[in-house]
């Protein structure tokens, strides 16, 4: 068992390895052979192929610096993906607290806090004063 880490060891020596672009990249391969048991599709089959070869290419290059710039590319994509959920995501809990009202002149978004019933808000950015529920 020993003798063969050490052999596993000296194959992967040089090589890239995993990183977060891989796991993504195994995730999906699992996404799509769980779909392709439900739908049975030839398409499927090859676009699960296509991942697991490219996934273990990319697990057993020596060229470093080609799979680095590929994570760093997917690592910006994927934060900004998550931006936009956790923006949406705090808007969501700040509607439980607050009203979000539009100025009706420039389209600045105003914080209100709610149960202050008829209120009259000023628009911090234009100062234009509109009357408003909260």
């Amino acid at each position: 068992m020993n003798k063969l880490r050490e052999n596993l060891q000296r194959f992967m020596y040089g090589r890239y390895g995993f990183d977060q672009y891989g796991r993504f990249i195994f995730g999906a391969v699992f996404v799509v052979i769980i779909m392709n048991m439900f739908i049975r599709s030839p398409i499927l089959y090859y676009v699960e192929l296509a991942l697991i070869i490219y996934g273990y290419f990319r697990i057993l290059s020596k060229n470093h610096a080609k799979r680095y710039s590929e994570n760093v590319k997917f690592l910006g994509i994927k934060n900004q993906c998550m931006g936009v959920i956790q923006r949406k995501r705090r808007l969501m809990e700040e509607r439980k607290v607050n009203h979000i009202y539009t100025c009706p002149s420039c389209k600045q978004k105003i914080r209100v806090p709610k149960g202050k019933g008829k209120i009259e808000i000023t628009c911090p950015k234009c100062h234009t004063k509109f009357v408003k529920r909260s």
